[in-house]
Parts: C-alpha cells; structure tokens; sequence
C-alpha cells in the first residue's frame, strides 16, 4: 500500500521549544505564540482521508503507471460509505484520534494477505497508538494521516459455484488446546478447495497473547481467512467498549465491513457490547468484563448505506458471534437484544441468510412478521456448531484430543458453505469423522432413567446400544439426534423390511450426551452441561416386535433438503419370563 506523508494539523515541539518553556527565555508574547501551535484549533477543518482503488497487475503493491484505478468500489470509515470515481478515488472524513478506513472488496477482485492470510483491505488510523494500561498490545502509533491511503486490488477468476470454511468458536483456552485445533480439524482440511475460510468470534479464550501461534496454524489452510468479533476477544482492562477490540483490531482490522464474493454479498458485524471493565454480567465467571449481546446503531446506520449499493435480488450473508436468537439460553448475552432493529434494516430482502456461533450448539431459526421481520417470507438464521465444542472438555481418544461433545449431543466441528449463483446451502462436518457421519441413532428402553451410579455396572453407551428383551420392547423407543437438523427436517425410520414410520421432534437431552458428561464429570468444564437439543426425534419401537435381528434404517431430510441415511443393528432377545 502506497501512502505519503501529510502534515499533521499542529506543529510538534522542538528541542527549541522546549528551552523556551523550561528556562523561561523569550518574552511573554513568544511563549503565548507557541502555545496556540501546540493546541488545535475548536474549527480546524475536519481531516480526511483521500486515496486510490487500483488494479495491481503487478501485485507489487504500488499503483505503477500502466495500472488504472478501479471505479465504483465502496470505501467507509464506518459511518459514511462512498464510491470510488472513474479514477479509482475516493474521499472520506476521518476521526483525527482513531479510525479504521476500509474497502468492501468487489466480485473479482482480491486484496493482498500478509503472513497469516488476512485479508489486507483496510488502513488503521491510530496516530497516538491504542490507550495505555491494555492487558494486550493494540495498535502501534501510526502517526499523521498519510496524503494517500491506496488499496491494491489483483483481477482474479472468481466463479460463481464454490465453497467456504465456516469455524465458530475454535476456543482454546492453552496451548494443549490449541494443539487440538491444530491436529482435529486444521490438518484435516489441508488441500481444501474452499475459496475463504471463516472465524465466528472467540477465536481464543481471553488470553490474546496466543494470536500469532493460533493464527500461523490457521494460515497453513492457505486461503484468504476473515474473523469475526467474540466476547473472548475483548481486552478485559479496557475503559469502553470502544477500546475492548484494539487488540482484534492489532491483527484484524474493522470490527465490521463487508465484501463480496461471487454473486453474494458477505457482510461481518460486531454484536458484542463490552459494558467496561468491572461490570459484570451475573453469569460471567470472569468477574469482569461483562457484555451484551447488541449492535451499535452507528454499526446499523453503516449497514443501511452499504445494503443500499447492493441489489436487493443479492443474497446477503450476515455473520456474527452472538445469535440473534438462541434455543439454549436467555441471557441478554446469548440473544441479540436490539435484533428488531437490525430487521428493519433488512426489510424488502428475500435473499437473506445469517450465522453466529458463541452458544456451542447447533439451532435452526427463520423469523417472520411476528418477530419484526416484514419480509419478503422468512430470515434464515443458523446457529453453527463449534470446533471447541464443549470447550475442549470429556476424555480423550486414540489421538489424545478431548471428545469435545457439545451441550446438545452434537459432536465438535465446523460447517461448509456450497454457493451456487445466488442459491447457498451449508454441511456440517464432524471432526475427525467421515462426512456422512451426520446423526446418532439410540435405543432408550427407559433403564437409562436410572440415577448415575447404576451406571457403575456396565460401560458407556450400554444402556443405550441396540439389545433388548421382547419384554423390554413395549417400553423401548428410537432416538435420533440429527446434528444440524431443525424446524424443516424431517427423520423417519423403518424396521428391517417393515413400513417407514415417521419420527417426532421432541427438547430433549441427548441421552448419551448426558451419560458422557456423568461419567467424565472431572474431564469437563465446570459450566457444561448436557442441554435440550433442537435436533432430536424420537418414536416408539412397535409393540409387536419379536425376538429376531434386524436392521433399523433411518432417513432424514435437513433444513436444506439433502438426504441422510443412517443404520443400527436391533437385536431382539427371547424373554426369559413366564408366560402369564
């Protein structure tokens, strides 16, 4: 990026000047003089920042003379959102204490990365440097407004079916779990055709010194990478929630921005309000810190001027760390609580789709008229699984990597965005397990009611495996937790060659999540704990079953209407009982 120097709105002392104020030397009328430069004038022109859009054929980040701007490229400094001309220019008012000046990169088109394959589409404006007395380094001063604040953009094919990574959640809270993010899920998908990968906020647990190692494992995936603001990514001294992210923003840049990709148009918000230090939320085992789930209403005003450039037949994908709505909790944290006012904004949009992470489950919601959403038809909203699931809690397998099960039996993972066009759908991946692993399939004979210490008798997953007693069948029924399945699934099951009979929703714990947790209570976190699933359907066993094998087959449908097939062996033991 090309800038230059420009004077900065009041002249620095010299070593000259301050002689004059320690010795007293110079008259009275010297001192005043020198005073009036060393304090800004109240109606001083506000600053801006000018700059240029350009197409670095080159990719030597310098815009040469054969390399023209490019024009109609929206620049904001997170309030105001301008196009730039035919030349590529642009201009916009900048805050002279702090600001972050930024791009919306256009389909076709890719910003440079650096070293940790960040996106480099943005200019941080922090002429002093963060505050003092942050746990965490900030931003490092970057002194006067440059002349020229220019974006290098390189013309690249970007076609218009592809996939994207989406992580929520990876958490690791040392650095043994940060091997578990390394060796669970990153080596897994090295080679991805993915075109971008995603971080949903709480890329770590509050120790933000863990950045670089984290962010050199991600990078090793090799495509260009966008983080999103979590709760864990605040520096827990800061004064104000507008100095909570300076560190985020140290490797990241704008809390929110937007670009896109294909034909979609992807937009990154911030929905994480830090109460400042000392004010904690009643829930939050910090002590410190506290937050609500909330957008800013300059965040909101900036997302009506950049929705207004896009066209409304545009699918746009909002992704944020809190839910707008949860299943699991609610907290003022865990729901977003000015969301209405985020659907008015989005009001007239048809093609709309929304991700979060932060609860550590898997939800499906779409919102309507009666939950201020005007429409056109419904708002899909996908709460998305986590790679840390439970916090990186249970014991450990053949690997030595914490079986991770989150509250609502949904093994740890991470989603895959398929975009077609304008039409999306996305996958959920289960670490470490093959891709059609996408339901659990239990037989509760209602023994599992007992308390825990009857488990002390037989080993996990006993009371939940597929032999019975003809005795046991009446009071028998199948349990199918479909890991990302929602309100629009459907799950149906048949017996051997017997008739397909359909299964029922019900909110209810999965029943080998909780035996998992009882079991290895010292392995887990001490706030996890087994939570009513949104993805879990049951059905009786038929009565009339008899002793025999059988093989139980189950089909589900999900919210994207992709098929599922999963299988248990039934088997069905004569009764040792006497015949009344």
């Amino acid at each position: 990026m090309k800038t230059t120097a420009h004077p900065t709105p009041w002249a620095p002392r010299t070593i000259a000047d301050n002689r004059i104020l320690r010795d007293g030397i110079g008259s009275a009328a010297i001192l005043s003089a020198l005073l009036l430069t060393l304090v800004p004038v109240a109606d001083a022109a506000p600053l801006e920042a000018t700059g240029t859009v350009y197409d670095d054929r080159n990719g030597n980040g310098v815009q040469d003379e054969s390399e023209e701007g490019i024009a109609g490229v929206a620049v904001s400094n997170g309030r105001d959102v301008v196009l730039t001309d035919d030349q590529g220019r642009y201009t916009v008012p900048v805050d002279a204490s702090a600001d972050v000046i930024f791009i919306t990169k256009p389909s076709g088109y890719a910003p440079p990365v650096n070293g940790y394959q960040i996106p480099q589409f943005y200019y941080l404006h922090r002429p002093q440097g963060s505050p003092d007395g942050l746990r965490y380094p900030g931003v490092s001063p970057t002194g006067p407004l440059p002349e020229s604040i220019d974006f290098p953009l390189r013309a690249v094919a970007e076609p218009d079916r592809y996939s994207a990574i989406l992580f929520a959640d990876t958490q690791p809270q040392t650095q043994a779990e940060l091997d578990y993010v390394r060796d669970d899920v990153i080596a897994d998908l090295i080679g991805t055709d993915a075109r971008f990968g995603m971080t949903l906020g709480d890329l770590l647990f509050d120790d933000l010194s863990m950045f670089p190692r984290y962010l050199s494992i991600v990078a090793q995936l090799g495509i260009p990478w966008h983080n999103v603001p979590g709760n864990h990514e605040l520096n827990l001294l800061a004064e104000s929630d507008a100095e909570s992210l300076e560190t985020f923003q140290r490797y990241f840049g704008p809390p929110y921005y937007s670009f896109d990709y294909g034909q979609v148009h992807y937009v990154v918000l911030d929905n994480i309000e830090y109460r400042g230090n000392g004010e904690a939320d009643p829930g939050d085992y910090r002590g410190s810190g506290g937050y609500v789930a909330r957008f800013t209403e300059q965040q909101l005003d900036w997302l009506e001027k950049d929705l207004a450039l896009v066209p409304a037949d545009r699918m746009v994908v909002l992704a944020m760390h809190s839910p707008l709505k949860t299943y699991s909790s609610d907290r003022v944290t865990s729901n977003t609580a000015n969301r209405k006012a985020l659907f008015e904004r989005l009001a007239g949009r048809q093609h709309l789709y929304a991700i979060a992470g932060h609860t550590h489950t898997n939800e499906h919601h779409y919102f309507g008229e009666e939950d201020g959403f005007a429409g056109p038809g419904t708002f899909h909203h996908h709460v998305l699984g986590t790679v840390s699931g439970s916090w990186w809690s249970g014991p450990f397998d053949e690997r030595g990597i914490a079986v991770a099960e989150q509250q609502d039996g949904t093994p740890n993972g991470y989603h895959l965005l398929d975009v077609d066009g304008n039409a999306l759908s996305v996958r959920f991946r289960a670490a470490g397990k093959p891709a059609d692993y996408q339901m659990r399939i239990l037989i509760d004979a209602d023994h599992y009611q007992y308390e825990a210490i009857a488990r002390r008798d037989v080993r996990m997953g006993a009371l939940l495996d597929g032999s019975l007693s003809v005795d046991q069948v009446p009071a028998a029924r199948i349990l199918v937790n479909l890991f990302d399945g929602g309100p629009k699934s459907t799950v149906s099951f048949a017996i051997g060659n017997g008739p397909t009979l359909p299964m029922t929703r019900v909110q209810e714990m999965d029943p080998h999540t909780r035996e998992l947790y009882d079991r290895f209570e010292a392995q887990k976190k001490p706030w996890v704990d087994a939570i009513p699933s949104s993805h879990l359907w049951a059905a009786d066993l038929p009565d009339s079953l008899g002793a025999g094998t059988y093989t139980v087959t189950v089909k589900a449908v999900d919210e994207f209407g992709r098929t599922h097939h999963g299988h248990r062996i039934l088997e069905v033991q004569g009764s040792s009982a006497l015949t009344p």
